[in-house]
């Protein structure tokens, strides 16, 4: 008989989603969050995304909770950065800078 103890049970797509959906609630919630409660339902999401796989059902996941999109992205900075940030998004923030700067740059020239 192989039984599995929690920590190696695969990530199943439903408690993802719950607690996707749970921690999205906490973002939006125009009261007090406790932050026990908080910390609670990030710790568990984080576990889960720890033993998901990347693919479709986790894109589909992200794409519908932006919450859950941030930390998950910010669990994979040290591999793939802003792994999940729009490029068009980010290069226009960088092209502003960059005018901004040159603007910056003529005025103290003149």
């Amino acid at each position: 008989m192989n039984v599995r103890s929690p920590e190696q049970t695969p990530a199943r797509p439903s408690v993802v989603i719950t607690l996707a959906h749970l921690l999205e609630r906490l973002e939006r919630s125009p009261v007090a969050v406790d932050p026990v409660q908080y910390r609670s339902v990030v710790t568990h999401l984080v576990q889960e995304f720890e033993s998901v796989k990347p693919g479709e059902t986790l894109n589909a996941v992200l794409d519908s909770y932006p919450a859950a999109a941030e930390l998950y992205e910010n669990l994979q900075y040290q591999h793939a950065g802003l792994c999940r940030s729009a490029l068009e998004f980010s290069s226009s923030a960088e092209l502003q800078a960059r005018d901004v700067i040159d603007k910056a740059r003529r005025a103290t020239d003149q």
